[in-house]
């Protein structure tokens, strides 16, 4: 029995060995079916992130694996059966060094490469785009502070995702919204996050840029990241927050500049046409200037939905681009 224990060993090492450094085939920023590991990384810092996950996951399953083998051989030689007349050895010093010093160097190789991936991820460069995101009970509010743009994100229900979804748009559930974030690929965007001063603690999370910043009331905590793929980059609040919490998502579009130049001016122009109608009057001037906003507003949402192309790195690009 025992020699079937050890034989079945390392088969169940390497099995386990295969499942920790296995992973189902993630879609790119958002959530796959059957999804066993961590989105792709998409910035960075979540590159950094997932090689730090891979460096420890490998150590974990190495100790797990030793651990398992030095009982299995315990059990086995020190049995009854196998040992009748046990040892009366009460301590063995090399053995009780060795297990407090290999342990203290397993943490210290650890702690290495974690305080390397602290310090990048908490080294800010310098900003290309400043993003503002404000959690409300239960929806977010992002803005542009150097564009003077400011607007809600709002779950979208089935009804506005059916719409989109038959227009040839992805639209995923509990993920799509009303109006995503968009931001220019290959630029550091800086993320200050806060909350409404009468509301309560959120989180600002996007997995594929590796950014999970809690949202306080009364305080503005800082995150950046550099997308390296255009696309839509999906996330949630992730921090409990009430009845509504599981409906509060978060969608980051990224696309060429040149694109998202094109959109800030539509939105400027958007908001600028908004501050008309607030102080017009005259109620028909003002139901066509909101009727012109809308417009606007729409014709901005497809620029950038349409202009979105397939998620490739931006490094590759630039390295199959020969030298003028």
């Amino acid at each position: 029995m025992w020699r079937r224990l050890l034989c079945s060993a390392p088969a169940a090492a390497l099995a386990m060995l295969w499942l920790g450094a296995s992973v189902a085939w993630a879609g790119m920023g958002q959530p796959s079916p059957g999804e066993m590991g961590l989105q792709t990384p998409a910035s960075p810092v979540a590159e950094s992130i997932h090689s730090f996950h891979d460096l420890v996951n490998a150590i974990i399953i190495a100790v797990t694996v030793f651990v398992l083998l030095l009982m299995l051989y315990v059990m086995y030689r020190f049995n009854a059966r196998a040992n009748p007349t046990p040892s009366k050895v009460t301590h063995h010093t090399l053995l009780e060094v060795a297990w407090t010093v290999i342990p203290i160097l397993i943490l210290v190789a650890i702690a290495i490469p974690s305080f390397r991936l602290l310090h990048f991820q908490y080294s800010y460069p310098k900003a290309d785009v400043t993003l503002k995101a404000t959690g409300h009970q239960w929806y977010w509010e992002h803005s542009y502070p150097e564009l003077g743009l400011s607007f809600e994100t709002r779950m979208l229900d089935d009804a506005a995702r059916e719409e989109l979804i038959a227009a040839g748009h992805d639209a995923p559930r509990l993920l799509a919204v009303d109006n995503e974030v968009v931001v220019p690929v290959n630029k550091v965007v800086n993320v200050l996050i806060t909350a409404a001063p009468d509301g309560v603690i959120h989180n600002w999370t996007i997995p594929s840029f590796g950014s999970k910043v809690d949202a306080v009331p009364g305080r503005v905590t800082t995150t950046w990241f550099k997308p390296l793929y255009e696309g839509v980059f999906y996330g949630q609040c992730s921090e409990l927050c009430g009845k509504d919490h599981a409906f509060m998502p978060i969608a980051v579009r990224v696309v060429k500049e040149e694109i998202y130049t094109s959109w800030a001016d539509t939105m400027k122009e958007a908001n600028e046409v908004a501050k008309s109608a607030r102080s017009e009057k005259d109620k028909d001037r003002r139901r066509e200037l909101l009727q012109q906003r809308n417009e606007l507003l729409e014709k901005a949402k497809g620029m950038v939905r349409q202009a979105s192309g397939p998620q490739t790195d931006v490094r590759q690009v630039a390295a199959a681009t020969p030298a003028k």
